[in-house]
């Protein structure tokens, strides 16, 4: 009898403990966690820490808190000028709302699935409204804020919240790269071309005005040396006159000492004159002065 009653004992204290354990259950810092009782949500819990529920009534449905990236598919978009692209693109999301999301995906499969069509959908709507050279210039960060915002607009209601979207590559097919690399290169050419035109035409202007300045600079400079000169000349003359009416004799013989340096600075020189020349008047009065 006593073996029974521990056995029966010991068969409860199992029960209790399990159904103890059943009852308990914790949530990680990166999870967060629906309660559901006969199919239906009961409770939402986003906070970490040990929880309780109703055992063999209630469970647990455990949900990501972190942020998941979805990638899709090498996509063909048609830009508004008619071109041609190849885009590969990524998006980052978080489940902002489990309830919602679990009625909407059930799974995080599906709504990786889900998502990503979303987003191929938005993609090919937004740059299809662009053309080629906005979307492969720096409009790119404008576009993706437009296809995260538009993608968001389509998943918040179920439960999810899109972080970011990124385009990571947006080339055009093979078969068109290359004319459309012919067709850049001949509208860069083009531009050049304009650019040096331009620059040659800046030159030649500024060149012009240059020579301008500078006939006008050596006009003007011209015009003051023959001021100046002309001064010099006058005040040389007037100094002379006044030489000449104070000792004319000096003055006759002070031009002609000049007139015989002049004359003779050269070692080759050779003159041919008459003795009783003038030009030579004041040698033939030094040497009567020493005869006598």
């Amino acid at each position: 009898m006593a073996k029974s009653f521990s056995t029966v004992l010991a068969i409860l204290v199992i029960a209790v403990g399990f159904t103890a354990a059943s009852a308990m259950f914790t949530v990680n810092e990166t999870e967060q966690a629906l309660v559901m009782q006969f199919g239906k949500e009961k409770t939402v819990i986003q906070q970490p820490g040990l929880n309780f529920k109703i055992p063999f009534v209630q469970n647990v449905i455990f949900v990501d808190k972190r942020i998941i990236s979805v990638s899709t598919k090498r996509e063909e978009v048609v830009t508004r000028d008619q071109k041609r692209l190849m885009v590969d693109s990524f998006a980052r999301f978080r489940i902002s709302n489990p309830l919602l999301y679990f009625q909407s995906f059930g799974n995080i499969n599906v709504a990786l699935s889900r998502i990503e069509t979303i987003l191929n959908s938005q993609l090919r709507q937004v740059l299809g409204r662009e053309i080629l050279t906005e979307i492969v210039s720096g409009e790119r960060a404008r576009l993706m804020d437009s296809i995260k915002d538009q993608v968001n607009a389509k998943t918040i209601s179920r439960g999810i919240e899109i972080v970011d979207v990124r385009i990571v590559r947006a080339d055009l097919p093979e078969a068109n790269s290359q004319k459309v690399f012919d067709r850049m290169r001949s509208q860069r050419e083009q531009e050049a071309k304009e650019i040096r035109a331009t620059g040659a035409e800046a030159a030649q202007r500024i060149h012009a005005n240059a020579n301008r300045e500078r006939t006008v600079l050596l006009a003007e400079a011209k015009k003051d040396g023959e001021i100046t000169r002309g001064t010099g000349d006058a005040e040389k003359n007037r100094v002379f006159a006044q030489a000449f009416g104070k000792d004319p004799d000096f003055f006759s013989f002070y031009r002609s000492m000049q007139a015989y340096k002049e004359s003779m600075s050269n070692d080759d020189t050779t003159m041919i004159l008459s003795p009783d020349s003038e030009f030579f008047r004041f040698f033939d009065n030094q040497d009567q002065k020493s005869t006598k």
